[in-house]
This record gives structure tokens, C-alpha cells and sequence, in this order.
């Protein structure tokens, strides 16, 4: 597929393909030109490709251009979604391309009251994207049967893996037509996502792109030893230094402690975890992405999916459960073959567990000595917010597909930030819950990738979506 130029040649539906083109969107990314045709002939795909490479529209446009009307409560396309703010995206960037087949398409997720989605339902819904609990609440209300599911999506298989949510996802499929397409994409093809390629697809054809794991050799690695005491400090030095942060905490009110410590020095915060609501998710977000705020503190969960272009920084502030997570959250920066720096706070108690982490990941990094408090820097922010931040209007963009989020723009970062003093640097390289429905797990998306992570240069003209 190598030498695929545009939709047409998938066999993409010609008034799919002007809208997409109305839209700015005119070659398909590798994941997009590797499954499309299988997809559109109907054949269960299995997808490999990271995070943000383009897989919303490789399993949309099929989805979109093969799926049947539905009636009143009985979807006829499944798209199953480990976060509500990822369900949320997909909803969005698809719909546009449903409203050129006169076909409709809903969210449905916890955290949220019933009202709106029942009354989707009850109109009758072609495409639900669907958080697992929330949905299996729908169905045991009877609002909602799946018997009619002609295509099935199970996005970032991966994340439901780890999530915990593999258990309902089986309950979900069983009670969806036998005869359906199964399409599955995740960024990782472990065990866990094998099980439901063997128990759910038939004969799959998988195709892989781009890198299994975020490329550990583009960041800076940075272990400091510090006192429990001096992490704020030193964090909120960290954040003026670098530019945008994510500071991961391990706990939903540790999270919410560091943002106002924080605001103590001056620091403009965003926070994300399982207790804020949807509105206050959203907000902090695209604050974030538009460079009103300078940092967005968040738990592991909530930050699932947190696919924001031009992170500069992240902050380890508690340690990473496992050598995972410490992958996972290190990949929000360093995105889309930029760099970016990694930055983990050690106290004395989490010293053996770090040094078997940096044998895990394969970076060997000296343990640093904090900034001297005489050297930190802790003068009043300057923030300039992104140009066209929320709106993609910092030039020419990607496909938004690349990060299923709103755009953002390009502009200069906020005046007066110091690089950090006084230390050595090391060098680069080296719920949704069944139990939880009305909280599914949350996930951020909210970023435009100019590019792809699996390449292309898919250049857009508008950013209507």
C-alpha cells in the first residue's frame, strides 16, 4: 500500500472521500491505507499501530460506509472505547462522515445522567461508541439490545486489558450478532488482546505499523533524589523551566493537592482524575492544550490517552507503578518525532524500586542532586496561550485522527522561562469498570497531531470535524 495516494484507491465511497477532502483530509495514514480495504470487504482486522497514528478513521470509514439504518434501540455498529473522553472524540471525528450516509451516531458513558443518551436510543442510533459499564447498565435497562450489531469495534484493546475491563467487554460481545465483522485495534498485541482476537474474530487479517512502545531514546531522562518535602518546589522550578508539563500523581487527592500547592507558586494548573466531572476534565484539558495553563496534574488512569502534540515535560512526581506505566506516561511527551524531557522524583524509600525500574526500561541515568532552593525559580508565570489554541489554527494540520482530539495551534511558548540550574543532566536515551459505571475510567484526548505517528503528511485545510 505503499503507493496509495488517496481514499479513491481504498475503494473508499466517492461522497466519503469529498467530504473528507472538504475537510482538508486527502491521503490516508499507513494504518488507514494498511486496513481499509479488508475492512471494507467485510473481513475481521486486527490492528496494530500506536496511539495516535490515524486508527479512528481506519475502522470509522468502513464502519460508516458498509453499516445499515437502525431502529429504535437496536444499533446496527458497535465502537467500544476504554475512556468516556475517547468516546467522546470518536464521536465527534465520525460523525460528519455519518451525516454524508444519513447515518446517526452516540456517545454513551458514565459520569454523565441518562437523560441525553436514552434519548438518542430511544430515536434510534445507527453507531454507538460505548464505554463498557455504562452500556451493560443501558442493556440490563433494556434500553438498549445489540442482537442487530452487524460491525464491532473494540478500540485500544490494550488499555481495556490493563484497565480491568475485559470481563464486560465478553459480556458485551456475547450479546451481539454472531454473524457481525469484529474489527480490533490496540497499540500493543499482548496475550490479553489475544484472547478476544481468538474467541471474537474469525480469520483475522492483521496488519502492524509504526512502533510497538514510544521511543525511549528521544527523551531526556532525569532521576533527582529529593525530600518528600521539596517536591513542590522543585516541581513548580521544573515547570518554568521546561514549558508544558504533565505531573503524574498516584492518587486522585494527591492530585488535587498538588494542584494547589502549586497555585501557592504561581503555577496555573489543570487537574484530571475520576472525581472530576466531565465538564471539569474537559476544561482543564483544553486549558492545557491552548497554553492557558502551564500544567496538567493527573492520575494513571485518568491520563490514559492524554495524546497532546508539544508536551515538553513530564513529571514522575509519585514513581510509576511498574516499568509500564513509568513507558506509558513518559510517552506523553516526545511525541511525533519531537523531543522532550522526563524528569522522576526519588526519595530515599523509592531508591531500590528506581534503580530495578532504570534496568526495566533500559536507561541507565545518575541520580541527580535537587536544584539548591537559592537557585529555584520561583517568579510569577508568563503564559502566552497557543495561537489558534482549541481551534487547529496554528497552520496546516493532520489529520485529526492522529490525536482524536480539537486542534492546536503553534504559537510561542510564554516569555521568561529559565532553564533549570544547578544540576547535572544525564543524556537522552540511555472507570469505566462493571463496579464503577457511573465513573468510567477516564481518558483525555484533545490534541491535533500534525503528523501521524505511523508518518504521512495528511494535510487538512479546515478544521470542521
Amino acid at each position: 500500500m505503499s503507493n496509495v495516494k488517496s481514499f479513491s484507491d481504498l475503494g473508499v465511497p466517492d461522497d466519503i472521500v469529498d467530504r473528507l477532502e472538504g475537510v482538508g483530509i486527502d491521503s490516508p495514514f499507513p494504518i488507514q491505507a494498511a486496513t481499509i480495504p479488508d475492512a471494507m470487504s467485510g473481513k475481521d482486522v486486527l490492528g496494530r499501530a500506536p496511539t495516535g497514528s490515524g486508527k479512528t478513521l481506519a475502522f470509522g470509514i468502513p464502519m460508516v460506509a458498509r453499516l445499515k439504518k437502525a431502529k429504535p434501540h437496536k444499533p446496527t455498529g458497535l465502537i467500544l472505547s476504554p475512556t468516556r473522553e475517547l468516546a467522546e472524540q470518536i464521536r465527534r471525528e465520525l460523525e460528519p462522515l455519518a451525516d454524508v450516509r444519513g447515518r446517526s451516531v452516540a456517545a454513551v458513558y458514565g459520569g454523565v445522567g441518562f437523560g441525553a443518551q436514552l434519548k438518542a436510543l430511544r430515536g434510534g442510533v445507527d453507531m454507538v461508541v460505548a464505554c463498557p459499564g455504562r452500556l451493560l447498565d443501558l442493556i440490563d435497562q433494556g434500553e438498549i439490545k445489540l442482537d442487530q450489531v452487524s460491525i464491532a469495534v473494540i478500540d485500544e484493546a490494550d488499555r481495556m486489558a490493563d484497565m480491568g475491563f475485559l470481563p464486560v467487554v465478553k459480556q458485551i460481545l456475547d450479546k451481539t450478532n454472531n454473524d457481525r465483522q469484529t474489527v480490533l485495534f490496540s497499540a500493543t498485541l499482548g496475550k490479553e488482546v489475544r484472547v478476544l482476537t481468538d474467541r471474537y474474530q474469525n480469520r483475522p487479517v492483521t496488519h502492524e505499523v509504526g512502533e510497538k512502545e514510544p521511543d525511549m531514546t528521544r527523551m531526556t531522562h532525569r532521576f533527582v533524589r529529593i525530600d518528600r518535602t521539596e517536591k513542590v518546589a522543585l516541581a513548580a522550578h521544573e515547570i518554568r523551566s521546561h514549558g508544558q508539563t504533565i505531573v503524574f500523581c498516584r492518587t486522585r487527592h494527591g492530585s488535587d493537592r498538588v494542584a494547589r500547592q502549586l497555585k501557592k507558586y504561581g503555577v496555573k494548573t489543570g487537574v484530571i482524575h475520576g472525581r472530576r466531572t466531565q465538564s471539569q476534565r474537559d476544561s482543564a484539558l483544553k486549558a492545557f492544550v491552548e497554553g492557558k495553563t502551564q500544567a496538567l496534574i493527573a492520575t494513571d488512569v485518568a491520563a490514559r490517552g492524554i495524546h497532546v502534540d508539544g508536551v515538553d515535560c513530564v513529571v514522575h512526581f509519585d514513581p510509576p507503578e511498574d516499568d509500564k506505566a513509568y513507558t506509558h506516561r513518559s510517552g506523553r511527551t516526545a511525541r511525533a518525532g519531537a523531543s522532550g524531557v522526563v524528569i522522576s522524583f526519588v526519595t530515599n524509600e523509592d531508591l531500590k524500586d528506581t534503580k530495578k525500574l532504570q534496568r526495566q526500561i533500559k536507561v541507565k541515568c545518575e541520580f541527580e542532586d535537587p536544584t539548591p532552593a537559592d537557585k529555584l525559580d520561583h517568579g510569577d508565570p508568563i503564559i502566552v496561550p497557543k495561537q489558534g489554541g482549541g481551534k487547529g489554527g496554528g497552520g496546516k494540520g493532520g489529520q485529526r485522527s492522529g490525536s482524536r482530539g480539537k486542534g492546536r495551534g503553534n504559537g510561542a511558548k510564554g516569555k521568561g522561562t529559565k532553564k533549570s540550574t544547578g544540576r547535572k543532566r544525564s543524556s537522552p536515551g540511555g472507570g469505566d469498570a462493571r463496579k464503577n459505571s457511573g465513573g468510567d475510567a477516564k481518558r483525555s484526548g484533545g490534541s491535533n497531531s500534525r503528523k501521524g505517528s505511523g508518518g504521512g503528511n495528511q494535510k487538512r485545510r479546515s478544521n470542521n470535524r
